[in-house]
């Protein structure tokens, strides 16, 4: 693979791509059991608890999924930015 300059240092791209696949890995993750452990397995067991008046269940099938995977949009965009700056990209 061709090496490509970042900041006068020739890298390889691999490590770049390593590290995106490995924050969509993490974050692809707890989206995952956010969005399907406990808004579809656990949801009878989430029942019994309240949040901000509605059973905690309920709440992560309707809400709560759509709020994680927002925030781990933004998360993963500080996360590539952090890698960016890093790495020396200027955009």
């Amino acid at each position: 693979m061709m090496p490509f300059l970042f900041s006068g240092v020739f890298m390889d791209k691999s490590f770049f791509w390593k590290k995106n696949l490995q924050y969509l890995g993490v974050l692809l993750c707890i989206w995952f059991f956010v969005s399907f452990v406990l808004s579809i397995l656990l949801v009878d067991y989430l029942d019994q608890f309240n949040f901000m008046g509605f059973k905690l269940g309920f709440w992560f099938s309707q809400q709560g999924s759509i709020f994680i995977f927002v925030a781990l949009i933004f998360i993963y965009v500080k996360l590539m930015n952090n890698l960016d700056k890093k790495l020396g990209e200027k955009k």
